[in-house]
């Protein structure tokens, strides 16, 4: 049996991606996609057909609108339509082409065949219905964050474990390992996710031993680990943090996007409180990236 979805489509104001995303994920979509659009974006997600009603849709219309307008943007448009699953999987193909990320990372659809590049890792990518291509602001950040934290130009990488907190289509873990991380433990609470990124490790043959992914959150996380990159929402990360004792190390690092310009002093707060100290701030667009390093004795 054909499975069907229904294809939400939000225009809006790019200021207005992450109020927008955050109902949308509230709401129940289990992939969303992105598109720039002059000025404005259209964000697309996908629920499955039984799950919702015309109703529900129209109450999402409501409740997106006001979100939008309460932060002070222009009222969004929204569209729906009902998509079989093979249709939205041909869409990529009509837009989503090799992508260069900082020096070292070559995103390409599984579909396509790119010539060889000697200076940079290949990491194709079929991520289906779940988040994350490489062409969002946030993952390009964390990409080229992971690209500085696993440098290995000047001394010999030592055994590194990650743990991706929302892995989406697990792109962030699959470059930590092309990259030199030993290890990656890969969680997100859609299953969706889960089933493309194990897709996307079969794609570039890393074993389940190097990427081991889990339905839920980080309690599925078995052990401490030496780096952490978190590319969800700033809310649910200043959520999550103070959670993470049992995963953390003295002097691990941290990466963490999904983060709007505005939002960066309170999630820097948060993580302050929490004992990690702030090296950097990267931005891209409207977006930014925060780099940190756990240092549970800096702020007394």
């Amino acid at each position: 049996m054909i499975q069907r979805w229904w294809e939400i489509s939000v225009t809006c104001q790019a200021a207005a991606e992450e109020v927008v995303y955050w109902r949308l994920q509230c709401f129940g979509c289990e992939g969303v996609a992105t598109q720039q659009q002059q000025g404005r974006i259209l964000i697309q997600g996908y629920v499955p057909q039984q799950q919702i009603t015309l109703l529900d849709i129209a109450a999402l219309g409501v409740w997106i609108e006001q979100d939008v307008v309460a932060q002070g943007y222009l009222p969004p448009k929204l569209q729906w339509q009902l998509v079989n699953e093979q249709d939205w999987a041909h869409s990529w193909q009509a837009y989503w082409h090799p992508l260069p990320v900082g020096d070292r990372l070559l995103i390409c659809p599984a579909w396509e065949d790119p010539a060889i590049d000697e200076q940079r890792f290949l990491l194709k990518l079929d991520p289906g219905m779940a988040f994350g291509t490489g062409t969002h602001a946030t993952t390009q950040l964390c990409l080229e964050a992971l690209e500085m934290q696993l440098d290995d130009t000047f001394a010999p990488l030592p055994p590194t474990v990650i743990a991706d907190i929302g892995c989406g289509s697990g792109i962030l873990s699959i470059a930590a390992l092309l990259l030199g991380a030993t290890k990656v433990y890969a969680v997100d609470v859609s299953d969706l996710a889960v089933i493309a990124t194990q897709r996307g490790a079969a794609l570039n043959h890393i074993s389940p031993e190097q990427l081991v992914v889990a339905q839920g959150s980080w309690e599925q996380v078995p052990e401490p680990v030496d780096g952490i990159v978190c590319n969800i929402l700033a809310s649910v990360i200043m959520e999550l943090v103070p959670q993470w004792t049992p995963l953390l190390k003295p002097k691990m690092w941290g990466i963490f996007s999904g983060i709007l310009l505005e939002q960066a002093d309170q999630v820097a707060a948060v993580l302050e409180q929490q004992g990690w100290s702030l090296g950097s701030v990267w931005r891209r667009q409207e977006w930014c990236c925060l780099n940190a390093r756990f240092e549970p004795n800096a702020y007394g």
